[in-house]
């Protein structure tokens, strides 16, 4: 399970590129077990290190002081393009950040983001950039995220977030239905008895 999302308060970290792809989130290089912990480090790893030794490269928007702890990142359009990793979210995840406003998502990393807690916020180019580097609270019970010029709505589908709200996966949304699913279970074993196999406890 993920933890769950209400609300955030941050300082919007601005990565305004376009086509930001799974790679440059999380380099395959980078990617040294299949579990989700470890991979913070290698966090944009090109972009936020000048070389091997992991020396910090100034430029890059999440090594500048006032954005090293923000866990809300703005994006550009196609933001988590390329490979289906996982990894890149889970890199996300455990450096800190919770949500994501960008105009647009490719559509597995949106998923992706959905299953583990990040909340991808889609809002129009336009409204996206005077957020940069102002502090901003996003709120997923009103679908808003304001600052002190303005408050944006955004729209999110209804199951991405229930999930996101109570931390949940996909496995469990399902078993939120566990009662429903039993039910059919036993009502079909009951109308269809040819269907299923006696186990054989000899």
């Amino acid at each position: 399970m993920a933890e769950p999302f209400t609300r955030l308060t941050s300082i919007a970290a601005p990565l305004l590129r376009d086509n930001v792809d799974t790679d440059a989130i999380i380099p395959s290089r980078e990617m040294t077990s299949t579990g989700k912990t470890g991979l913070a480090d290698g966090l944009f790893a090109g972009w936020r290190y000048i070389d091997a030794t992991r020396t910090p490269n100034p430029d890059f928007v999440l090594n500048q002081p006032q954005y090293r702890d923000a866990a809300l990142l703005l994006g550009g359009r196609n933001f988590g393009c390329g490979s289906s990793r996982e990894h890149a979210v889970w890199a996300l995840v455990e450096y800190g950040i919770r949500c994501i406003v960008a105009p647009s998502f490719a559509p597995i990393f949106q998923s992706n983001c959905v299953r583990n807690g990040i909340v991808p916020v889609v809002l129009p180019t336009e409204a996206i950039a005077p957020l940069a580097g102002v502090v901003c609270h996003v709120d997923l019970v009103a679908q808003t995220v304001s600052s002190a010029d303005a408050t944006l709505s955004f729209d999110i589908e209804g199951e991405a977030r229930a999930m996101l709200l109570e931390g949940l996966d996909a496995i469990d949304l399902t078993l939120k239905h566990r009662d429903a699913i039993q039910a059919f279970h036993a009502r079909d074993r009951s109308q269809r008895p040819w269907v299923y196999l006696e186990q054989n406890h000899a």
